[in-house]
């Protein structure tokens, strides 16, 4: 995977025509920390995990980026989402570098009381290197409100009030309205305003989804409601279909209570690989990454895919894509209203005011209609699909900070 961010930030930083040093040092992550958490499970024996925070980049503002708990997180799963992110923040111009980290364990495995204690030693271990002024962590695969909750507590428990640590808190606890859906409805903004270029609106198009989880399931919703009929849902206990549209509020309520899509009444079961191959116009993989690879590719049937999850697409499926004329929007585009809401979020912690929802809901749709145009503008202009024109300008943005701040003897293009 980090070898896949790489090689999209090279391509893009050819477009720049940046140097090798430049590259270097803007490809770099700032700080690596790994530490070792130990805490007493349930029934008394030593629960042994490894914590980890990659710090990329903070020319433009405190680090941000998600924790994820889950039993692949490494130190380069962590560097790959963190330059993502470095990107991102760039791409809706919010004041944030790029950050990401998480621990190797499956929350599945773990008691509540036992996923509290792990998170807070995670917290004791990362006080130093975080705060609402140097790194701001907030909910990712397999963390939640309530998991935030606890690293705040922990956090004030040693610096005093701090809700500003981390953002994706509950609404009572120092959270921002419209939070919880900000990322899904990123992909719907981001989807319109694609589809619009396309000379289409969402009324008149058919969605399949892979994952219903926070994105997926709020990114359905919400399209449904300005029209699209939803046609195929996939998740990781299978997949559910129909025509016709599936009713999105009741399949919802049944991924509430079951977890899963699978056995949902209101539509077809099917295979969940399939999902990709799905005859539709467009397709939200808001999974996990590289779901979309050499080998699937050639079956893509949609116009249009709007990347709700981070990296879904490999450079190889992506070059594919672009070659046969399929219009991608990045995930450091169409998933970045999850970090843009969180910066409102951290914004009201920091003012001690609360936002309306409808404020929330009016300065998102401004942010993502703004990015995507002037991604596209880029795109245009530089002959260049929208993915690398999403990092041009991300690239653009961190290294016009970067320069900035210092006084080089070189002067440095980045044009």
């Amino acid at each position: 995977m980090l070898e896949a961010c790489h090689r999209y930030f090279h391509d893009a930083a050819s477009v720049l025509g940046l140097s090798d040093d430049v590259r270097e040092i803007l490809v770099t992550p700032k700080r690596v920390v790994k530490v070792e958490l130990v805490v007493e499970g349930d029934d008394g024996r030593l629960l042994h995990h490894q914590g980890f925070r990659v710090q990329h980049n903070d020319a433009r503002g405190p680090f941000k980026g998600g924790l994820r708990y889950h039993p692949s997180m490494d130190e380069d799963h962590a560097a790959a989402l963190a330059n993502l992110m470095t990107w991102k923040t760039a791409v809706v111009d919010v004041p944030f570098g790029g950050a990401k980290g998480g621990i190797d364990c499956d929350p599945a495995d773990l008691s509540r009381t036992e996923l509290d204690a792990l998170t807070r030693a995670f917290v004791d271990q990362m006080k130093e290197v975080i705060g609402p002024t140097l790194d701001i962590p907030a909910p990712d695969v397999n963390t939640n409100g309530e998991v935030m909750a606890w690293i705040m507590d922990q956090y004030s428990r040693h610096e005093g009030f701090s809700p500003g640590v981390v953002t994706g808190k509950p609404v009572h606890l120092f959270g921002s309205l419209g939070r919880d859906e900000a990322t899904g409805r990123g992909v719907m903004y981001t989807a319109r305003e694609a589809l619009t270029s396309m000379g289409r609106a969402l009324s008149d198009v058919t969605v399949a989804l892979q994952g219903f989880g926070n994105v997926g399931s709020h990114a359905a919703r919400l399209m449904a409601e300005q029209g699209a009929t939803i046609v195929a849902v996939a998740d990781h206990g299978g997949g559910v279909s129909k025509a016709d549209g599936l009713d999105v509020t009741a399949l919802v309520a049944w991924v509430a209570e079951h977890r899963t899509v699978a056995g949902f009444p209101g539509g077809d079961a099917f295979d969940g690989q399939g999902i990709m191959a799905w005859d539709c116009d467009v397709l939200v993989p808001a999974a996990l990454e590289d779901s979309i690879h050499a080998d699937n590719v050639g079956d893509v049937k949609a116009s249009l895919i709007v990347e709700g999850a981070n990296a879904p697409t490999t450079p190889e499926a992506s070059a594919v894509l672009h070659k046969r004329g399929v219009l991608v929007v990045p995930d450091i585009l169409a998933n970045a209203g999850g970090v843009t809401v969180s910066y409102f979020e951290w914004a009201q912690n920091i003012q001690q005011f609360r936002w309306e929802l409808v404020r929330v809901v009016t300065e998102l749709e401004k942010t993502m209609v703004r990015a995507y145009a002037d991604v596209a503008t880029i795109a245009q202009e530089k002959q260049i699909d929208m993915r690398t024109a999403a990092f041009v300008l991300g690239i653009k943005r961190v290294g016009q900070a970067a320069l900035s701040r210092r006084a080089l003897k070189r002067q440095i293009s980045m044009d």
